[in-house]
């Protein structure tokens, strides 16, 4: 399954009894329809994400970033503290495509563009005559 989707929150990296690594962070999907009275209706599905597969994306996954993610839904179920049934989708990813949006993010690709440029190019643009 595909959702496309903004960031809700920061990501961050959780450690496991087991010593496993998991990026936790949550997305919003935004749908909209008309109903039988020909009103617009908005809806958001929000989905609890956990990526187990590389660490490093968590830096990049910052709140309000417009994500494509594949991967799997589960539903889970549960009763809160307060008595009352509680539900919450989860997706399990299994790939993440960016597409740009928060602020923090253009920054931090900023930063990993800046850092893939070689040296011995900036010194060669440096040296042109015109």
């Amino acid at each position: 399954m595909e959702i496309i989707g903004r960031l809700t929150r920061d990501a961050e990296v959780r450690t496991l009894d087991n010593d496993k690594q998991v990026v936790n962070f949550s997305v919003a999907v935004n749908d909209s329809y008309r109903n039988k009275q020909g009103e617009r209706v908005e809806q958001t599905t929000y989905f609890d994400c956990a990526y187990w597969i590389s660490m490093g994306v968590a830096k990049s996954l910052t709140k309000g970033l417009l994500v494509e993610l594949s991967g799997r839904v589960s539903a889970r179920a549960w009763t809160g503290k307060d008595g009352e049934a509680k539900a919450a989708l989860n997706f399990h990813v299994s790939q993440i495509k960016f597409h740009g949006g928060s602020k923090k993010s253009e920054t931090a690709q900023d930063d990993v563009r800046e850092n893939r440029v070689k040296p011995e190019l900036q010194e060669t643009v440096d040296d042109l005559p015109f």
